[in-house]
């Protein structure tokens, strides 16, 4: 199953010092069901920093859920409630060491219809520069 999709992402993140960032990114996606997994593909802007980047959301079966992006940044975000994933982060000035733990993961997904609604509650622990708490709200439709 694949179909034309309006993905609405909200993400906010705040900082050691309580302050917080907040963008929203409203874009075409495409929404592709597959072995059971759903994928939504959309470009990013330059609203979000990223811009010349593609991303693809992966929702798996068993509660876990991926970013990838592939472009002007090169990164894969993995999320499993209470785990830890260490990954590097590419960016235009280097590689970065990351580390995520997810404290929150709920995906509701229509079971015939493309509508899908996806809320992560993680930390970021990139070495030696920053520790972020984070809430990534995605909305498909």
């Amino acid at each position: 199953m694949k179909s034309e999709v309006k993905v609405k992402v909200i993400g906010s993140q705040k900082d050691s010092t309580g302050e917080e960032q907040r963008i929203e990114l409203v874009t075409e996606g495409k929404y592709i069901k597959k072995n059971g997994n759903i994928y939504v593909v959309y470009e990013e802007s330059e609203i979000s920093g990223m811009e010349g980047s593609t991303t693809t959301l992966k929702l798996e079966k068993n509660q876990k859920a991926s970013i990838r992006r592939f472009g002007s940044t090169n990164t894969e975000m993995i999320f499993e409630k209470g785990k830890t994933h260490n990954m590097a982060y590419e960016t235009p000035y280097g590689l970065l060491d990351m580390a995520i733990t997810t404290h929150r993961l709920e995906v509701k997904a229509e079971n015939d219809l493309p509508k899908v609604r996806v809320h992560i509650q993680y930390r970021i622990k990139i070495m030696g520069l920053e520790d972020t708490m984070n809430t990534l709200e995605i909305n498909v439709e």
